[in-house]
């Protein structure tokens, strides 16, 4: 007899990513305050919401040899997540300090255990290894935005305005929540793939006999 279905599998831990990564995409999309505040409340809400389904995921979906990454990676967003939320230090500094700290440290992780997964035959390495790729490239980009990065410009009939630093970092996070929650939702949604049965392709046994 078939051991009973999951209730909560790996699409599912894949789809609620996607879920808050789509929601933090859509508040920052929407935003017309791309400030340091608003930057690291999204962030904040982003990877502590993910994180919690990372470290329930631990006991309900993965099995031991694959749990050590999520616990660390559950922990590195609640760490981030706790540091963003506070609100008297939600600094521009502090924005660029956590987010990137966050983004090289759990890609990484991700990275790596994908890799690790792939030489397992898991189903789920290529979506480890391409959000850990995300998350390295969110740290590249925010690494190069120079401190202090001011350019003011100005549109015809609309007046002049700035485009800073912390307004490209905000936005930058919120691509990457854009593209990992496509990703994500994609991964979640497709069909898995039907494993043959180990005795569909063994052929039958040949009874030799009869009378000679």
């Amino acid at each position: 007899m078939s051991a009973p279905a999951r209730a909560f599998t790996a699409r599912h831990v894949q789809l609620l990513r996607a879920l808050f990564a789509a929601a933090a995409a859509v508040m920052i999309t929407f935003s017309p305050d791309h400030s340091a505040a608003v930057g690291l409340s999204v962030f904040s809400g982003f990877v502590l919401a993910t994180s919690l389904v990372m470290l329930l995921a631990v006991w309900l979906v993965f099995p031991a040899g694959q749990r050590w990454q999520w616990v660390v990676l559950g922990l590195l967003g609640v760490a981030a997540g706790m540091a963003a939320g506070v609100p008297a230090w939600r600094t521009e500094d502090l924005f660029f300090i956590v987010v990137i700290a966050w983004a090289l440290s759990a890609g990484l992780v991700e990275l790596l255990a994908g890799l690790r997964a792939r030489r397992a035959a898991d189903g789920t390495a290529r979506d480890s290894i391409t959000v850990g790729a995300f998350g390295l490239l969110l740290a590249l980009l925010l690494l190069t935005i120079p401190a202090g990065f001011v350019q003011p410009y100005a549109i015809d009939g609309a007046g002049e305005f700035e485009l800073t630093g912390i307004i490209l970092g905000v936005g930058m996070f919120g691509g990457y929540a854009a593209i990992v929650a496509v990703f994500l939702g994609i991964a979640g949604l497709t069909p898995k793939r039907a494993e043959p049965a180990a005795t569909a392709s063994a052929p039958a046994p040949v009874e030799h006999g009869g009378d000679r």
